[in-house]
Parts: structure tokens; sequence; C-alpha cells
């Protein structure tokens, strides 16, 4: 029986199990939080992003979870910088230009500040002058840094990116650091 390890990424944690040899013992990989063998990484998060990463002791499902051909839904909440409008919010749904092709639409609405959400270490840099937005974004595509550039494009620079589903697998209340195991017959 295949087994899914959900586990709530925090900041600044590099998505692999070991780091290159010029960089070990200063920055925290997985090993630092999962000490369960045989289970690997169905996909990525950024270092500088956070939530939601689904492990598994199962080869073919981490390939199923991984893979863009089987479109995956991810959401996001996004902390952006400004007052996210509705042109904006168009724009992502529409999908955006980037170097390296048009995204595929996106479902993406502004939404209130997650008030269950965990303070962030560090915290965001914050600017007297300049508001925030949070907005929820869902995906089915994952290129490099999606989200970020996506944001950045059409005027809202991302400050804080938190993956809260993946398909039908939801972060919850998972504290940052925290691991939860399933099993998917």
């Amino acid at each position: 029986m295949s087994e899914i390890l959900l586990f709530n990424k925090p900041f600044n944690v590099l998505c692999q199990f070991t780091d290159e040899p010029q960089y070990q013992s200063q920055r925290q990989t997985l090993a630092d939080f999962i000490d369960q063998p045989g289970f690997y990484a169905a996909g990525r998060l950024d270092r500088d992003s956070e939530g939601l990463l689904l492990l598994t002791n199962d080869g073919k499902l981490q390939h199923q979870i991984a893979s863009p051909q089987n479109k995956w839904p991810k959401t996001y909440y996004v902390q952006v910088e400004g007052a996210i409008d509705q042109p904006a919010l168009q724009a992502l749904q529409k999908g955006v230009p980037l170097k390296d092709g048009i995204t595929r639409p996106a479902k993406a609405r502004k939404i209130n500040e997650p008030n269950w959400l965990w303070p962030r270490n560090p915290p965001i840099r914050e600017r007297k002058n300049i508001p925030t937005s949070w907005v929820e974004i869902t995906l089915t595509e994952g290129k490099n840094r999606q989200i970020r550039r996506m944001t950045a494009a059409v005027g809202f620079p991302t400050l804080r990116l938190i993956r809260i589903r993946i398909g039908d697998y939801q972060l919850g209340r998972l504290a940052p650091g925290e691991s939860l195991l399933t099993t998917k017959a």
C-alpha cells in the first residue's frame, strides 16, 4: 500500500534531503524534519516558499503527482505588494506572458489574510506607504517560480507564497515543520 506524507515545509528549507557539500550544515533540508526512510518529494517548493509538500514511498505515485501531464491542481495563498485590482486578477485568470511562454489560465481571486496563518520567520519586508493584498491562485502547471513571475508580470510582486492544496490533499492546520502520514490504496 502506498503511503503519502503531508508536510508543511517551512520558509527557508530546501525541498531535498541533502544539500550541496559547500552548504552542508548551513541550510535546512527535508532531513531536518522527516525521518521516514524510502520517502521522496513528489514535486518541489522553492526554498523561499512555504506550505504543503507531498512525499511518498511509491515511485509510480510520486511521478503521477509531480508530472505536469497529469495537471494536478495546486492552490496557493499569495501575499503581494500593492492593492491588487480586477485587471491584474483577470490577467492571472486568462494566462500571463512570461519569457518561457504564456501560462495556462489560472483561478485567481482576492481573499482576506487567513486568520489561522502562522507568522513567517523572518517576517516579510513591509513598507509603510505600500499596502499588501492576498490572492488565492490555483494552477495546473508548474513552471519554475511561476507564481512569483506571474504576479510580478501583472505589477504585484509576491512577498509570501504558501501552498495549501495539491489535488485532494490539503495542508489543513499542520504547523510549519509538521507532517501527517496517510495511506493511498
